[in-house]
């Protein structure tokens, strides 16, 4: 007995339409890892910046905590650092032969500060590269200089923008930030800082 078979042929391999869709497929799939990819740098960039700005304000709140006699020279009007505004010292106690008092300790400490703020610690092709983009820094505490809670407030510019944060206006008025301060990042750390 002999069987019929409606089709013989059976079609082996992929036809040209197949290997299309295969392709646009694979296209798409490739174009949305390049996309994560660059979120995935954006993020782990403002996480850095953030990050340094933690501890660029918690290394200030320790210098102020070392030289507590002299609080007032760290707060002193409503001064705002960053961007090279503080001129070099007369001494940068960086030795015992420099008979340092309070307040070239804090004059040293403030510029040092500043030169870690704006990243002078890494250099690549002669611009500072280390530090927070555009960096401002307010300093605030008691009149006085006296015991107290002790605020440091850092602001940089961040890669995209956002709402402006209303947790503190250190950079507000400066111009660094976009038009509406829409790419202003902040951190803000307070400490109680006993100055007996």
């Amino acid at each position: 007995m002999k069987r019929i078979s409606g089709n013989n042929n059976r079609q082996r391999g992929f036809t040209l339409l197949e290997v299309m869709i295969a392709l646009l497929i694979f296209g798409v799939g490739l174009l949305t890892v390049a996309a994560l990819q660059t979120v995935s740098k954006r993020a782990n960039y403002e996480a850095l910046q953030r990050t340094t700005a933690s501890f660029l304000a918690l290394d200030m709140l320790e210098r102020m905590r070392v030289n507590k006699g002299r609080l007032n020279r760290y707060i002193q009007g409503n001064m705002e650092l960053g961007g090279g505004q503080r001129g070099v010292p007369g001494t940068l106690c960086t030795s015992l032969a420099d008979a340092c008092d309070g307040i070239d300790i804090a004059n040293a400490d403030l510029y040092e500060w500043e030169q870690r703020l704006d990243g002078v610690a890494e250099d690549q092709g002669g611009n500072a590269t280390g530090g927070l983009l555009s960096p401002t820094a307010c300093l605030d505490g008691p009149g006085g200089g006296g015991t107290g809670l002790y605020t440091v407030a850092i602001a940089w510019r961040g890669v995209t923008e956002l709402t402006d944060p209303t947790a503190d206006d250190c950079g507000d008025d400066t111009g660094l930030y976009g038009a509406d301060n829409e790419f202003r990042r902040i951190l803000v750390i307070s400490a109680f800082i006993d100055a007996t």
